[in-house]
Formats: C-alpha cells, sequence, structure tokens
C-alpha cells in the first residue's frame, strides 16, 4: 500500500484570496479631506473662468458695436473727404485755367507795352523825318520860284543841293531807325505770338530783342556778347525769356530813371549745351526771398501792379520747354545773375537763316 504525502500549505496561503487590508480611518479622512479642497479650487476656477467668458463676451460685443462706430464714421469721413477732394479738384482746376488766362494776360500785357513803346520810339523818327521832308519842300519850292524867275546865281543852286543833300541823309538815317524798329519789334511779336521753331542765329537776336526792348532802356547801357551760334528752336521762347528777365531788372533792380547795365553773355559749352548769362548791377534780391522768386503770383511789387507771374513763366518755358535749367545768384546792392543752360535741339536737314 503506497501512502501519498501531500505538500503543506503554508500558513499564510490559507487565507481566503482577493481580499485587502482595510485602510486606516486617518487615511480616508485626509483624501476626502484633500478631495474637497481640491474641488473647492476647480469649482471657483471654473467660476472665475465663466466670469472670464462672461467679460471676453462683453468686451467682443463693446469691440464690435465700437467697430461698427468707427466703419460708420470712416465710410461718413470717406464720403466726406471724396466731396471735399470733387471741390478742390473742381477749385484746382479753375485755378488752373485762371493762372492760364493771367498768363496770357500777362503775355498780351508785355506786348501791349512793347507795343507802345515801339509806337513811342519811331514818333521820334517819324516826326524828325516828317520836318526834314517839309522842309525839303518848302526849299524846292523857293528853288523852283527862283528858277523860273530869272536867272539862277551860282550861290543859290549851291545852298539849295546843300540842304536837299543834307535833309535826303537825315531822312534815309531816320526812316532807317524806324524801319529797324519795326522789323524788330514785328519779328519778335511773330515769334512769341506763333511760337514756331525756325533756324536763327542766337546772338544777333537776343540783340534784336534788346532793340525792341529799346524805348524802355533810355537810362540803361546794355551789350550782348559770347559765341555765334544758330539754332532750330523757337525764337519767341527765348524773346520771352530775355523780355522778361529785362523786365524783372527795370521793375525791381533799379528806381525811376535810375541808370544802369545790363548784359548777355551767350556760351557754347559743349556741341550739345547752350548756356546764357544774364546780369544786371541793379539793387540785389534779399536772401529770404531767392527760394520764392519763381513761385506764381509772388511779387515785392503788388501795390505797383505786378503780378507775380514774370519768372514763374521764366521757369517754366526753361525747365519744360527747353528742357533745361536756371539758377540765379544775387547780392544786396551788387545786381542779380541768372544762368541758364539747356539743350542745343538736332538740327534739321536743311536751315536757312532769315
Amino acid at each position: 500500500m503506497v501512502t501519498t504525502h501531500l505538500p503543506q500549505t503554508p500558513e499564510y496561503d490559507r487565507e481566503p484570496r482577493g481580499l485587502q487590508p482595510v485602510q486606516d480611518s486617518n487615511d480616508s479622512a485626509a483624501t476626502i479631506k484633500a478631495l474637497t479642497k481640491e474641488n473647492r479650487i476647480l469649482r471657483k476656477k471654473l467660476e472665475r473662468a465663466h466670469e472670464n467668458l462672461r467679460h471676453i463676451e462683453d468686451t467682443k460685443r463693446n469691440q464690435e458695436s465700437l467697430l461698427k462706430t468707427v466703419i460708420s464714421e470712416l465710410q461718413d469721413s470717406r464720403a466726406g473727404l471724396e466731396r471735399k477732394s470733387n471741390t478742390l479738384e473742381a477749385t484746382l482746376d479753375q485755378l488752373r485755367k485762371a493762372q492760364e488766362r493771367l498768363i496770357e494776360t500777362e503775355k498780351l500785357s508785355a506786348l501791349g507795352q512793347l507795343v507802345a513803346g515801339v509806337a513811342h520810339e519811331i514818333n521820334t523818327p517819324v516826326g524828325t523825318s516828317i520836318t526834314l521832308a517839309s522842309t525839303l519842300a518848302d526849299e524846292t519850292e523857293q528853288f523852283t520860284t527862283a528858277l523860273n524867275s530869272g536867272p539862277l546865281r551860282k550861290s543859290q543852286l549851291t545852298q539849295y543841293l546843300a540842304i536837299a543833300q543834307d535833309s535826303a541823309q537825315l531822312l534815309l538815317s531816320n526812316l532807317q531807325r524806324a524801319g529797324n524798329l519795326v522789323q524788330n519789334f514785328k519779328q519778335v511779336s511773330v515769334d512769341q505770338a506763333s511760337l514756331k521753331q525756325r533756324c536763327f542765329e542766337l546772338k544777333a537776336y537776343s540783340e534784336k530783342v534788346f532793340q525792341s526792348l529799346s524805348p524802355k532802356l533810355h537810362h540803361h547801357q546794355w551789350e550782348v556778347t559770347g559765341d555765334e551760334i544758330v539754332l532750330h528752336s523757337y525764337p519767341g521762347l527765348l524773346a520771352q525769356i530775355l523780355t522778361n528777365l529785362i523786365t524783372n531788372s527795370l521793375a525791381h533792380a533799379y528806381g525811376p530813371n535810375e541808370p544802369g547795365q545790363l548784359h548777355l553773355t551767350i556760351t557754347q559749352r559743349n556741341s550739345s549745351e547752350v548756356e546764357l548769362c544774364y546780369g544786371d548791377d541793379g539793387r540785389g534780391i534779399a536772401p529770404a526771398l531767392l527760394n520764392r522768386i519763381y513761385e506764381p503770383f509772388f511779387t515785392t511789387k503788388r501795390n505797383q501792379g505786378g503780378t507775380g507771374l514774370g519768372l514763374h513763366i521764366l521757369h517754366n518755358i526753361i525747365t519744360q520747354h527747353l528742357q533745361g535749367q536756371i539758377q540765379v545768384q544775387s547780392d544786396l546792392g551788387r545786381g542779380t545773375h541768372f544762368i541758364i543752360q539747356f539743350p542745343i535741339p538736332p538740327e534739321p536737314t536743311t536751315t536757312t537763316i532769315p
């Protein structure tokens, strides 16, 4: 008979499996207290979160309201600015048209003064010629009467021939002077009115401009020096430039009947550029005014009829029409100098100089 020995189970293995020891009551109370505290903290955080959310929503609503207000105001402002812009554009267009009319008026005024001056200047040689012609007619009548009365003495013939010769020379001289004035005025006035391109000799034409203004230059000496340059350009623009410069000198550099010296030097800097240096020996321009002399309507002679457009027109002609530049140098009591530079236009295939 076989006896089977079963292994004995240790004492602790005999306890029921799956059962845990019961925790201490103090640990449970601490856990509950910690959980309660954490729950209270979470509740406060949640309340703060809800409060922040309400604040954010209120802020968002305020921002949306403010944005709508700003957009509405911006739209109103934009509409107002558009209306103001349209008004300003219309005003600017009116001012531009008014300026163009004033510029044309200034041109016509300068031309009218030139006409009046030339007419006054022509009166002298024409009046002298009329007197000489009248004298010669009287002497001829007396000579004819003496010739028909009988034998003519040699002294009578000699006296008549001397008077006739002197009268003829003076008549020719005065009529040539009047003819030159008319010719110069005609050429300059036609060029200013038409503003067409043609070939001309710059120095000789500049002298014509000075001569056409000679009625205004009784108390002034003038001189044109420099290179002889043939240009195919706008002689009318050159005439207007010189006329404005001379008129400006007479109006601002000198007092009434005060003598002065005007000069123009013409230099060909290279094959493609011309320089005009115009100057006077008058009062000069104050440093504070140098930066304003080209402004439209700026003048120190408004109470004497000045429009303030002469140098403005001059600046526009040089910079826009001739594609050049102008500089001014002036010292009080020592005169003013304008230095003008512009490119030489290309020559046409055939050139004729009038």
